[in-house]
């Protein structure tokens, strides 16, 4: 809950100390922010408004194809490296998901560290809305993953980052002393059933090369693995896999409709991701 992680947060204004008073989290220089009755706080500041966020009807679509678990292995390999990352920090610090969604990941590894809280940063408040119910310890933000982060410096014992932007110098400020970051990236096979039949975004060839080059000025790789199963999805399914993805923003309903239906059901998917962890240089 927001109550859980307010000690946590920090005014997106000026850096100070937010504390909840009634339903506004506020500052000592008067900077406030409204807790919405679904239980998240919009901080992003002044008049900003999320032009570059997913869309409802993509959070809905990811909402609905986490929830099949289809990819729980991905979400077993994220806890289980967050189980054996999160000992080497302090009791009072919490798991920072960063473009969390509707906090299917971040709700994943809470449940594998019974003693953590969570907090769940999107630019879109409908993944907000939604991360905010995802599990009992989640205190859920909209923010710009961008921009200076609303926490605390060195509150962190962990910082994911599941197929999202990268803020690197903030992930290195958040973690405490012995945190870590983890990633998770697509690989080169991730789709491959799927991107060129239905023209979906490919994955980056040197894509490696560039998280390597995103994060090396803050962080160095302590372990990584691969990741890598077949789904047997419906045409439904596929459905939702593209449009709560980037592909979506590329292709019409009507001409995903038709594509899909070209496909055998159910049609056999590789899901291929990598699995890093770092630690602040």
């Amino acid at each position: 809950m927001l109550t859980d992680v307010t000690p946590l947060l920090a005014c997106p204004v000026c850096g100070e100390s937010l504390e909840l008073v009634g339903p506004t989290l506020a500052c000592e220089n008067k900077h406030s922010f409204d807790v919405a009755r679904q239980g998240y706080v919009n901080l992003l500041p002044g008049r900003a408004r999320p032009h570059t966020a997913d869309t409802a009807e993509m959070i809905e679509a990811r909402a609905a194809f986490l929830g099949s678990g289809r990819y729980s292995p991905i979400a077993d390999a994220v806890a289980a490296a967050a189980e054996l990352a999160s000992g080497a920090t302090a009791n009072d610090t919490c798991v920072v998901d960063a473009g969390a969604g509707p906090g299917y990941y971040l709700a994943r590894v809470l449940d594998a560290l019974p003693d953590r809280r969570g907090i769940a940063l999107d630019i879109s408040a409908t993944a907000a809305r939604r991360a905010a119910h995802a599990h009992d310890r989640i205190g859920s933000i909209v923010c710009d993953t961008w921009k200076r982060l609303p926490i605390r410096t060195g509150a962190a014992a962990l910082v994911l980052d599941i197929f999202s932007p990268r803020n690197a110098a903030e992930f290195a400020r958040l973690l405490a002393p012995g945190g870590s970051l983890i990633v998770v990236t697509p690989a080169g096979q991730h789709l491959k059933e799927l991107v060129g039949v239905l023209g979906l975004v490919s994955v980056d060839e040197h894509k490696d090369e560039r998280l390597d080059d995103s994060l090396g000025g803050s962080f160095k790789v302590r372990e990584q693995a691969a990741v890598e199963f077949e789904m047997p999805l419906s045409h439904a399914e596929v459905s939702l896999l593209v449009r709560m993805g980037p592909s979506s923003r590329h292709i019409t309903p009507e001409q995903l409709a038709g594509r899909i239906a070209a496909l055998p059901e159910p049609v056999t998917v590789t899901a291929s991701v990598r699995v890093g962890v770092y630690r602040v240089r």
